[in-house]
Formats: structure tokens, C-alpha cells, sequence
């Protein structure tokens, strides 16, 4: 593999020109898009562009019924959920939209010291969460990066009561070569970085001051951390920042110049709209916000465009949008987060926080919803522990035979969270669910659900295949 150079090339003369070329697209034009989209196989930019401006109600239902499909197809019933965890609001750079840049007088900064991240850690175990996305603001305290790995190993080290955190995501500033190394050696599951918008402009426009104005050193990093040896990483954009048909071309030309350089494109996309945020006028008011239909569409796009790639919907979002895009795409949820250091020790504390939520229901409601609507809440870490990662999952997820592993995984999680974690009345809502889906899998997923099923009720713990 060739070292890291350059930048990640976004044609933006490509993406004016397919937006151009596709804002009159015709119903028989978006109809043979969706007739291509259901083989699986993914969309081109041409392909996007013609759905992005649908507006007709009967067209509107067919794009979002054939994300349905899809999602259905490939996920099926799971929704895999975890929790963000704040480190730190300590921050070098001057993002005009985030209440963490570094001339924001209002802001409460706090740097976790590594018994108060073990404290945070156990409030989230005793939720029920398996899965966490270590967060910190793009600086750190006195010693520097080494500070991140002490936070990743302490939270590993935390065992409480009847649980423990099976693994950490991170989503940290852009990392040098030999640091993502040490990232990969702490035994990380995906690192996430956003670029928060593609349009050179418009992120010079909004990144004063700071590391983070150079918008090569972040574009790249993702290149850096899959030379390093981390082959799950998951990017995105900030959606409102600029206009949201460009964000989703330059986005797949991301992807598609990992999937040429590294032979397997992102594990995940994450779709955050700006939300308002504390001294920030630029995120209470975006300069191109993004409406709830709109936003549908993004979701069910990009499961159009990339079907085997993972969708994270945050609490950002209200409870209501977040349940409207389960079907079009969305397969991995927060829940119960807070964005704040100490955030979970002390839920009073919100002047710390980089942004407001859309969704403060506790992690049990959430699940309990998320059950009631037919969906299997999994908390399930298994491919990241054996390896089914990079192009080896998307080798077991294209062709469906993950789901062979997924269902029953999910299913033995949500029946280990049920039991240790479940109020009565979502235990009750859990339980009829679990015995639905059983009885509707296939034979061999099914024998091996029943087994995995049965020995979590039996008192095994962290179970998985």
C-alpha cells in the first residue's frame, strides 16, 4: 500500500454536474434508480442525484418503501444500541457551530480524571450498555494522547455488578500514523471521524482557528487509520452546514476513494444535523438546515446507496424522527446519552455539553419502545472480538450469511439485558417479542438463537457466535 499523501479528491465540478443533470428527473428515471437499488449492489452518483430532489408523494413512498426493503433484507428486526462517552470538553480549535470551540467563555471545561471516567463507565453499566463511543474535544490534558489511551484502558477495566463494557468505539481528533497504531493496539472498534462538511468553503468559513482548519489532515485521517490497521472506521457529515445534495455526493466520493485505496469503504455513516448548541449562533440557526423530510430522504438514500454499511441515528434527534427513520436505514441507535464529561455522575450538569438533545429518554424506555415497535435492541459485540471485521465482515454481509450470527446475538443480548437490566414493564414488552421472533427464523438461526436464548436464562453471560 502506498503512504498516505495528499487529500481525498472531491470533485466538487462531478457534483454540481450530476445535481444539474438530475434536478428534473423523471418518475421512469427515479423508478429504474429504485428497480437497481433493490439488487443490493449499491448506487452511483448519477443514481443519487436523481433521487435527491423526489418530492412526489407516490415516488416519496416508493424511495422510502424500497429502503424498507433493504434494510429489512440485510438487518432485518436489529437496532444495535451503545452510549457515548464524554472524556472531555478541553478543545484547541474555533468551530463557530460547536459549543466546545475554544473562545466559547460559556462553556463549563472539564477534563475527566481517570476515577471519574471509571465512575461514568459504571453509571452506564448499570443502564444495561455493553457498547461504548469514547468522545473527547480535539485537545487533551498535560500528557497529552496518552491521555485517550489510559480513558480506553480504564474503561475496560471496569467491571460492576453484572456487567462490564465489551468494547469501545472512538471518536477523537485526527491522529498521526504511529498514534493510530497505539489506537489499534488498545483494541478499539471503530475509530469515527466526521469531516462535518466536504465544501472547502464552507469549512474554512466555520473552522477559525486550530488543527482543525487544516481540512487535509482530517479528510485523510481516515486513510492513516486503516494503513495503521484499523479497518472499521465510520465517517459523516454535519447536515446544515451547506447544502445537503452536495454533502451526500461529496460523501460517497469519500467512500468510494476508501473502498478503491483500502478494498472496503467505511463501517459506518453517521447523519447529524446541527443542533443548537451553547454560544453558538451558527448551530441554532444553520445556514442550510435540513428538513425532517429531507433528512428521511438522506437516511433512505444512503441505505439505497451503500446497503451494507451501517447508519448511526444519535439522540440528537427527537424520539419521534428517530423512530421514523428505523425503517429506512437506520441500524445502529444511542441511548440515554449525555454529551457532557461527568455527564452521567451528574445529569444537572448540561452547561458542559456540546450540543442539545433531541431525545433524553432513559436507556430502558428507549429499549422498551424500540421493542414495541418490533425492532431486536442487540448489544451485541461479537464481530469486533472475533475478527469479523473490515472486508471480512462485508464478505459474510453481502452475500446474508451474517445475519446467521446476528440475529442470535442480538437476541441473547436483549434477553441478557431483559433479565439484568429490564424494568418490569419493558421485560414484559421483551419477552413477547423475543418469542415472536423466534418463532418466525429459520431453521438453523433459530436452533442456535434457542441454545444461546437458553443459557442466558440459565445465568451465562455474554454469550455469542
Amino acid at each position: 500500500m502506498l503512504p498516505v499523501t495528499g487529500t481525498v479528491p472531491i470533485d466538487d465540478t462531478a457534483i454540481a454536474a450530476a445535481i444539474e443533470r438530475h434536478r428534473h428527473a423523471d418518475a421512469a428515471r427515479v423508478r429504474a434508480v429504485l428497480a437497481k437499488a433493490r439488487e443490493m449492489n449499491g448506487l452511483e452518483s448519477d443514481d443519487i442525484a436523481a433521487l435527491m430532489n423526489v418530492s412526489d408523494p407516490d415516488l416519496l413512498h416508493e424511495l422510502f418503501d424500497t429502503a424498507q426493503h433493504i434494510k429489512q433484507a440485510i438487518y432485518g428486526r436489529r437496532l444495535v444500541v451503545f452510549a457515548p462517552l464524554y472524556v472531555s470538553n478541553l478543545c484547541g480549535n474555533e468551530c463557530t457551530y460547536c459549543a466546545f470551540r475554544a473562545r466559547n467563555t460559556e462553556l463549563e471545561r472539564r477534563a475527566l480524571t481517570q476515577d471519574e471516567i471509571a465512575t461514568e463507565t459504571r453509571m452506564l453499566i448499570d443502564q444495561g450498555h455493553k457498547r461504548v463511543l469514547l468522545v473527547a474535544g480535539e485537545s487533551y490534558p498535560r500528557e497529552g494522547f496518552s491521555y485517550v489511551l489510559k480513558a480506553i484502558d480504564t474503561v475496560y477495566g471496569v467491571t460492576h455488578d453484572k456487567g462490564e463494557i465489551r468494547r469501545i468505539n472512538v471518536n477523537v481528533a485526527p491522529l498521526t500514523l504511529e498514534q493510530f497504531r497505539e489506537l489499534k493496539a488498545a483494541k478499539i472498534g471503530t475509530y469515527q471521524l466526521f469531516q462535518e462538511t466536504y465544501h472547502r468553503g464552507t469549512y474554512a468559513s466555520v473552522h477559525l482557528a486550530g488543527k482543525k482548519m487544516d481540512y487535509d489532515w482530517r479528510v485523510t485521517a481516515m486513510d492513516r487509520a486503516m494503513e495503521a490497521g484499523i479497518d472499521d472506521v465510520g465517517i459523516g457529515v454535519l447536515f446544515g452546514l451547506f447544502d445537503w445534495r452536495y454533502e451526500l455526493l461529496a460523501l460517497m466520493q469519500h467512500v468510494r476513494h476508501l473502498e478503491a485505496r483500502h478494498g472496503v469503504g467505511p463501517h459506518t455513516l453517521s447523519v447529524p444535523r446541527l443542533e443548537p448548541a451553547t454560544g453558538s449562533d451558527v448551530a441554532t440557526h444553520p445556514p442550510h438546515a435540513v428538513s425532517d423530510i429531507d433528512f428521511r430522504k438522506i437516511v433512505a438514500i444512503l441505505r439505497l446507496a451503500v446497503p451494507y454499511t451501517g447508519i448511526i441515528m444519535s439522540t440528537r434527534e427527537s424520539a419521534h424522527i428517530r423512530r421514523e427513520t428505523f425503517a429506512l436505514g437506520v441500524s445502529q441507535i444511542s441511548a440515554g446519552s449525555r454529551t457532557n464529561p461527568g455527564g452521567y455522575a451528574d445529569s444537572e450538569r448540561e452547561n458542559a455539553s456540546q450540543f442539545c438533545l433531541g431525545d433524553h429518554r432513559p436507556l430502558d424506555e428507549v429499549i422498551r419502545d424500540v421493542a414495541g415497535l418490533g425492532y431486536i435492541p442487540s448489544f451485541c459485540t461479537a464481530c469486533y472480538r472475533l475478527g469479523r471485521t473490515g472486508r471480512d465482515f462485508m464478505d459474510l454481509a453481502k452475500p446474508g450469511e451474517i445475519k446467521e450470527h446476528c440475529d442470535p446475538n442480538a437476541l441473547a443480548t436483549f434477553v441478557e439485558y431483559l433479565i439484568d437490566y429490564g424494568s418490569d414493564e419493558t421485560r414484559a414488552v421483551g419477552e413477547q417479542l423475543v418469542e415472536q421472533v423466534l418463532a418466525s427464523m429459520d431453521p438453523v438461526p433459530q436452533q442456535m438463537a434457542v441454545s444461546m436464548v437458553k443459557r442466558v436464562r440459565a445465568g451465562k453471560r455474554d454469550v455469542f457466535c
